[in-house]
């Protein structure tokens, strides 16, 4: 089991990449056996940012292969004007089409305000689509008020949502 969770914040190690990590580590621990390990990582795109406009940078490449090769990608973005970020959109950018194909893609948004939470469903989840992505899951939007239970929002966004991912991602779906 490959898993991979993609942070477009454009600040390193943000609020967005430890929810990023507890979306992975919660996902990780629902779809391994006992006495399995899943392969994870965590890339954060700010690390990248220059590299991400120059087309066919080797490091971008091995990060865009290391999504292309997973079982789950984890897409993760703040909300910036009621939508993604344009770091995250220039990584995607890079993907062939259709590079998602047969993969589970889990979009994954933070707000300041319950006013944009729409924002996963109307734009992140549409643009995972288009490359070929299975989204089996409603879209996670986090509140930045919500933080402090952090735990608790994503254990009950995965308790309703396990069921079409283990399917998804063992083959009884998709």
């Amino acid at each position: 089991m490959k898993i991979t969770a993609i942070v477009g914040n454009p600040k390193s190690r943000s609020k967005t990449y430890a929810i990023a990590g507890e979306v992975l580590k919660r996902i990780s621990e629902g779809l391994t056996s006992e006495g399995e390990t899943a392969d994870e990582a965590i890339v954060d795109l700010a690390d990248f940012a220059p590299s991400l406009l120059e087309w066919g940078n080797a490091e971008v490449i091995r990060q865009l292969e290391r999504v292309t090769s997973s079982d789950v990608v984890i897409f993760a973005s703040p909300t910036y004007k009621a939508t993604y970020t344009g770091l995250l959109k220039l990584f995607i950018d890079q993907l062939p089409q259709q590079a998602l194909a047969n993969i589970a893609a889990i979009p994954v948004m933070v707000g300041g305000s319950p006013h944009h939470s729409l924002a996963v469903e109307a734009y992140l989840r549409p643009l995972l689509v288009e490359t070929g992505a299975v989204c089996p899951t409603r879209g996670l939007y986090v509140l930045d008020s919500q933080i402090d239970v952090l735990p608790a929002v994503i254990g009950d966004w995965y308790e309703t949502s396990a069921l079409a991912l283990r399917n998804v991602v063992h083959g009884k779906g998709a």
